[in-house]
């Protein structure tokens, strides 16, 4: 008889996000909690980088966020709040960009959750 592996809970993912990011395990969350036709969703305003979808398109949104910054200098993580099938944490950031000088972010950030995996992210800052 096959044995089914067992689908994370909200819990579950929110703990080992929490515990990926606190060691800037950025790519690897994505790699390992991410479904492959998740979202990822910026503010209408952002001046920077954009919303996509699909885990291809979010890694490349990393990748290009990493290539503006020339230097970090600190962040931090909050623990996970969990409701239902979402998952919220506050974050920070102290980063050097490349021709924008030194700034420092605070974003709330919500995940949800469905079957196990990441379908959506949402950043507000």
């Amino acid at each position: 008889m096959a044995t089914q592996e067992a689908v994370m809970t909200t819990k579950d993912v929110a703990n080992r996000l929490y515990e990926l990011f606190k060691e800037n395990k950025w790519m690897e969350a994505q790699q390992e909690l991410f479904s492959n036709d998740a979202e990822s969703i910026e503010p209408k305003d952002s001046p920077g980088l954009q919303s996509v979808k699909g885990i291809d398109a979010i890694r490349k949104k990393g990748e290009d966020f990493n290539n503006m910054v020339e230097e970090v200098h600190g962040g931090w993580v909050s623990e996970p709040l969990v409701a239902g099938k979402y998952i919220t944490v506050a974050m920070g950031l102290d980063c050097t960009y490349k021709g924008m000088g030194r700034q420092k972010m605070d974003e709330i950030a919500i995940y949800e959750v469905k079957d196990g995996k990441i379908v959506k992210e949402q950043f507000f800052y």
